[in-house]
């Protein structure tokens, strides 16, 4: 009777990462949670780890301590092992990409609307889904055309990606990153022309020179701080549209209205917070890898188990040798 019983209480908690400080991860044993209706329960295999992460882990102003378990993984994916009252459409051994907050942990909720069935065809294959669907919709946002020269400033998880979809459209994609494997990078995903980020002014001129002088018909900016966001808007060119694709999460940002005014250019903030996009992003991006229209598998450079999260995150701040895109996995998922 007594070891039922603590087989009874195993099963009902979970491992959990616990944001206890700035740079400091605790694993805990905490309730595994129940879903209410409407909801799921997924038994993760995995969460991609965000660059968005980078800095509530560093700790900001506002922040306190501890977190919520599980809390900043939002690009899990797995298995759904319960359901809620009131749930149709999935049901439990459905595998799954999930828009779901708590995902830095063995198990998370999510509501039945908020996450995508994967095919078979996906079997086995890692999946954060979250930022590959979020690619999907910067892509939608970003209006490229066949013939549009397409500048992409920061190659990394979403660049890469970009740049594979803007090229299958139809445009010239100039890649501008800081580091020669990121403008391999770029090239491997079908960029034409690839500047290194190094001088503001040359990097002007090298794509002034790329373009006639025309510059460029849509820049997507995917790095999320000033000086990327300043090298933007000085390369979009007249009745151009400025994409800003990269999370600028660390205060106000100054922009050079005169330029933008003159140029009579659209800037598009491409962070989408509305649920009902943000799955249309989702559906197409599973869709889209299934059928092979994009490959995210060589971005996958990095994987940790949960107990090494503090790494994973210190790695995606300082990008070691050859460092895209880390995912955090469970057991023996892939």
């Amino acid at each position: 009777m007594i070891t039922n019983d603590k087989e009874q209480m195993v099963s009902e908690t979970m491992q959990a990462a616990i944001l206890a400080a700035p740079e400091r991860f605790e694993m805990v044993e905490v309730a595994r949670p129940e879903p209410g209706p409407g909801e799921v329960r997924i038994r993760l295999e995995g969460c991609g780890v965000c660059a968005s992460n980078v800095e509530p882990w560093a700790g900001q102003p506002w922040s306190s301590f501890p977190g919520e378990a599980g809390g900043m993984g939002h690009e899990g994916w797995g298995i759904v092992d319960a359901v809620g009252p009131g749930v149709s459409g999935v049901r439990p051994g459905d595998r799954v990409a999930t828009l779901s907050c708590h995902s830095f942990a063995a198990y998370d909720i999510a509501s039945a609307d908020a996450l995508v069935v994967l095919p078979p065809a996906l079997h086995g294959r890692p999946f954060p889904g979250e930022p590959l669907g979020c690619a999907m919709n910067i892509f939608r946002r970003s209006d490229i055309r066949p013939g549009h020269t397409v500048a992409i400033v920061g190659i990394g998880f979403l660049g890469a990606i970009l740049t594979r979809l803007a090229t299958d459209a139809g445009a010239r994609v100039i890649a501008i990153s800081r580091r020669d494997e990121s403008l391999a990078l770029a090239r491997h995903y079908g960029a034409a022309e690839t500047i290194p980020m190094h001088d503001h002014w040359a990097i002007i001129e090298e794509v002034k020179r790329l373009t006639g002088e025309a510059l460029c018909d849509r820049v997507i900016e995917a790095v999320g701080k000033q000086w990327p966001l300043d090298l933007a808007s000085a390369i979009t060119g007249f009745g151009g549209k400025l994409i800003v694709a990269g999370y600028h999460q660390d205060g106000p940002r100054q922009v050079n209205m005169q330029d933008w005014n003159w140029k009579g250019i659209d800037v598009i903030n491409a962070h989408e917070r509305d649920p009902a996009v943000q799955m249309q992003g989702l559906r197409e991006a599973v869709e889209a890898v299934a059928s092979g229209r994009i490959d995210p598998a060589p971005l996958y450079t990095h994987r940790y188990p949960l107990t090494q999260l503090g790494e994973a995150i210190a790695a995606t701040r300082d990008k070691p040798q050859g460092f895209v895109k880390a995912l955090i996995t469970f057991g023996d998922a892939a």
